[in-house]
């Protein structure tokens, strides 16, 4: 192929040639415009019910089709994203090691001097601590533009109730937003606190005070401050259905029993038992399910080692869940009371439809006793805690995923204040779920039937491509 011609004045360099071409294109028609830089994103903060969300949402929804890349996460959907990329890239980095492992091996057999084995043992060091310190950012880069593959374009992250009750939310968070920020996304996130008052227990102060600089830059923080819970004002206005069974008697269960049975009925499916899929390879039984409908007890989905993820995959494999034999909640069972708030979040979230039998109303269900209040652990229901003597790490590394006992040293630092929030917005949640103004949403919100509409819309369109041969005979 014939060289093209480069222009290059005589006595210099290429470079220099280039660089004084550009001067000249400067001072005749001015410098070359920069990328204006990103809009400010917002961080709306305030108590339960207030209608944080929902302005969100709406945010969210007139967005569409506008700007490029746009997610919008809760925070445990957030979380459980973020450690399964980390998963994949620790398993990457696991091959990788066994990989360098033996190559380190080769180069200490060979016929080098001591000091040049030491200086590529320590060049290999180097490169795993860039890996480890490079783990984050990789995330971040992922997390708007995977489905997309073209990064170019705005980028917007919706962000539901950002908490930072532990190390990892904060290490994590603070190393994602971050990125993810400098790179010009816009955030707009909900949250109960202002970002300085987020991280009142102390912990990875250094760290999380990078976060608040990061936000305070990037961000204006709007306080919403109506003392008013707009949920439970609907609920007042409106005509409840029946959908909370209470206290536990032989009356309230028979009603419950019939309603189950009516439902299934007229959703003509047979009741089956099925494992649907939550992440890692794991399965999560569900032993009544029928077209969309599922039934569980409060100990299968409560009483065990289960979490955010579980809870996810129910909440968006079934539209209407049905839970029995709900307790009064207290600091004796505080476990289970921590499970129950983040399953509520999560099907509130997708929108699911809920039947409950419980031992007392909405209002008297998490009550504290003389032995202390209920903490709100609800961000440690995935890896957040140690495995026996398995860091985190470990645990992603082997695949396996558990929400068993949390450590003294962790529930030791949530303050009150943190049980109140969790508590008052499942309260004010479980009642906006039994408003017809949230159960008319169901059928147009929930993935159940977002996902018929496209499969039907698939349809159509298969259908109009096979009968158009048919026209153009006629």
């Amino acid at each position: 192929m014939r060289k093209k011609h480069e222009i290059v004045e005589p006595g210099v360099g290429k470079w220099v040639s280039y660089l004084n071409r550009e001067k000249k294109l400067d001072s005749l028609v001015g410098r070359r415009p920069t990328a204006p830089p990103a809009p400010r994103g917002l961080y709306l903060y305030g108590n339960v019910g207030s209608g944080k969300t929902m302005l969100m949402d709406m945010f969210y929804g007139a967005t569409e089709g506008v700007v490029k890349h746009q997610r919008r996460f809760h925070f445990h959907e957030a979380m459980l994203l973020i450690n399964e990329h980390m998963h994949k890239i620790w398993k990457d980095q696991v091959k990788n090691k066994s990989l360098q492992s033996s190559i380190s091996s080769w180069i200490t057999n060979l016929p080098f001097d001591t000091k040049i084995k030491e200086w590529l043992a320590a060049e290999e060091r180097y490169k795993q601590e860039v890996q480890m310190k490079n783990i984050l950012p990789a995330v971040a880069d992922k997390f708007l533009t995977e489905a997309h593959g073209n990064h170019a374009g705005a980028s917007l992250l919706c962000f539901d109730e950002i908490q930072t009750v532990d190390v990892f939310a904060i290490v994590a968070l603070s190393g994602i937003l971050s990125r993810l920020l400098s790179n010009g996304t816009i955030l707009v996130a909900t949250s109960n606190r202002a970002p300085r008052d987020l991280n009142q227990d102390g912990m990875q102060k250094e760290i999380f005070q990078k976060l608040v600089a990061k936000l305070d830059e990037q961000c204006d923080n709007c306080l919403i401050g109506s003392e008013i819970d707009y949920r439970r004002l609907i609920a007042k206005r409106s005509i409840d259905q029946v959908h909370y069974f209470w206290p536990l008697n032989s009356i309230k269960t028979e009603e419950f029993e019939i309603m189950w049975d009516k439902l299934t009925r007229l959703s003509g499916g047979i009741i089956t038992s099925k494992a649907i899929r939550v992440m890692f390879g794991r399965t999560l039984e569900v032993r009544l399910s029928c077209n969309g409908l599922a039934r569980f007890t409060f100990e299968y989905l409560c009483g065990r080692p289960v979490g955010a993820a579980d809870y996810i995959s129910v909440a968006k494999n079934y539209h209407m869940i049905f839970i029995s034999d709900i307790p009064t909640m207290s600091m004796r069972i505080r476990d289970k009371a921590r499970r129950f708030i983040t399953l509520i979040d999560e099907l509130y979230n997708h929108h699911c439809c809920l039947y409950c039998s419980a031992a007392s109303s909405i209002d008297d269900l998490f009550q504290g006793t003389e032995e202390g209040t209920l903490f709100d652990l609800e961000s440690f229901q995935f890896e957040t805690e140690t495995e026996g003597a398995k860091l985190r790490r470990d645990v992603l590394a082997e695949g396996t995923v558990s929400s068993g006992g949390t450590p003294t040293g962790i529930t030791s630092m949530l303050s009150g204040q943190e049980e109140m929030f969790a508590f008052r917005r499942a309260v004010s949640r479980l009642i906006e779920m039994q408003t017809p103004l949230y159960l008319e949403g169901v059928r147009h919100l929930h993935p159940y039937f977002q996902n018929q509409k496209e499969s039907f819309g698939t349809l159509n369109a298969k259908a109009t491509q096979f009968r158009e041969p048919s026209l153009e005979i006629i």
